[in-house]
């Protein structure tokens, strides 16, 4: 899986003074105490998965895609060992994904662990940002999770049984009021919010990731045949709602849209990270990238209106602080964890958008041929798919009109020898430590 972009093997690093931007021109030419029948919570894990049911898996994950990220680490001096062994893993557990597994409720057991694949995702960052000599010690996080599972089990009385909405009732008290998880501020996540280790160790995490806690114990409760009704979990698209459970069979048709599918929710956790830690910040009533766009002067600003003084000075301050590689809060960004979401994305699904941002990022990065590639992929995707329908609203408009003029840019770069860098272009991805 992934074996293109994620090899473990490295070339020899350069010394520490190589340029990145120098380095990016080379890099465009080459590839980058339990009840008896809890006794062993490790063991219960492990999920049936019959061949025949994953014979439509997806065995290959985007082979054909040259990710540059880890290289490009690697080669300004980075060590990006533990990093690619947990992209491995990731891409190991996505591509045993079938179509029908990905459109199947987080609440049932299936070949793909998604806290294993969430954990993968918190390790690869962690070793990104941290550049710890220790990889993310996943397994013993996936205990932790399983202990929550076994530390309900005292709660747990044989009165419940007689009411699915009693049962669902004591695990959401024992997980929000005994052991203290809430929910983290939809509006200012902080990046321990959005990772399932830090979520564990903190108790305030996102929706997802609560979903994500909240379905897990449900499976073990299944598996060890307490759960005995069909339960789902109502996920929140408001601010502020905690993920609460409710008997399937007593459903409303409104609950539907409520329903987190496994491919959805992994897409959730990204797509959080991607927002989050997204280097342009300023002006939330653009998309992500119309603001990368704005930045890099591709958006004709004629048509913007109403630009207050303190948004303008947000703006310069926030690329004041990415220009000298200060990485102080979530709130400027980060290239490094913007970058690694928007690879995961393009790896989980078929979504053009996805690897337009990724261009626009690569661009700003100095990777002016790796950006091309990837937004004429973009552009190939969209001249396949005939979902024209929402062209026509003037956001739509303004994102095309933007990628053709990076379009025209990156082919007058193309034809300059050498892929030259311009002067504006910034180093994003130095050897910049930040703590969790």
């Amino acid at each position: 899986m992934c074996s293109l972009t994620l090899s473990s093997s490295s070339p020899p690093l350069p010394t520490p003074t190589s340029s990145f931007f120098t380095i990016s021109s080379a890099l465009s030419k080459s590839q980058y105490g339990p009840p008896p029948f809890l006794a062993s919570s490790s063991s219960s894990r492990v999920v049936a998965c019959h061949v025949g049911s994953n014979s439509n898996a997806q065995q290959h994950v985007a082979t054909d895609l040259k990710f540059v990220l880890h290289d490009a680490l690697h080669a300004y001096g980075i060590d990006t060992t533990h990093a690619r062994e947990a992209r491995e893993q990731f891409c190991s557990q996505i591509g045993r994904f079938t179509d029908i597994e990905k459109e199947t409720s987080i609440c049932i057991n299936r070949c793909v662990d998604l806290g294993r694949t969430a954990l993968y995702i918190a390790a690869e960052d962690d070793s990104l940002v941290s550049h710890s000599s220790v990889p993310l010690p996943v397994d013993d996080f996936i205990t932790r999770l399983d202990d929550l599972s076994m530390d309900y089990c005292p709660h747990y009385s044989p009165e419940y049984d007689s009411s699915p909405e009693k049962f669902l009732e004591s695990i959401e008290r024992f997980l929000y009021i005994h052991k203290g998880f809430r929910r983290a501020n939809a509006n200012a996540l902080e990046p321990r919010a959005l990772y399932l280790h830090s979520v564990l160790t903190h108790r305030s995490g996102s929706a997802a990731m609560l979903s994500l806690i909240y379905s897990e114990i449900l499976k073990m409760l299944r598996l060890w045949s307490l759960l005995y009704f069909d339960a789902e979990i109502f996920f929140p698209h408001d601010a502020l709602t905690l993920p609460t459970g409710y008997h399937k069979q007593k459903s409303k048709e409104s609950d539907q849209a409520h329903i987190m599918t496994s491919g959805n929710l992994l897409v959730e956790i990204l797509s959080d990270l991607k927002h989050a830690f997204w280097p342009f910040q300023h002006d939330h009533t653009k998309t992500l990238f119309l603001r990368a766009a704005t930045a890099a002067n591709c958006v004709d600003r004629s048509d913007f209106v109403g630009e207050s003084g303190s948004q303008i000075a947000s703006a310069k301050a926030a690329q004041h602080r990415l220009d000298r590689g200060v990485w102080t809060s979530v709130r400027f960004g980060d290239m490094r964890r913007s970058l690694s979401a928007c690879e995961r994305l393009i790896l989980l699904k078929n979504d053009a958008n996805e690897f337009r941002d990724y261009s626009i990022l690569l661009y700003h990065c100095g990777l002016y041929e790796q950006s091309l590639e990837y937004l004429t992929k973009y552009r190939d995707l969209k001249n396949s798919s005939r979902q024209e329908s929402s062209s026509s609203n003037s956001l739509s408009s303004l994102e095309e009109d933007a990628v053709d003029n990076l379009m025209m840019r990156l082919n007058l770069v193309l034809m300059e020898q050498g892929w030259s860098r311009p002067s504006y272009a910034r180093n994003f991805l130095g050897n910049n430590s930040e703590p969790w």
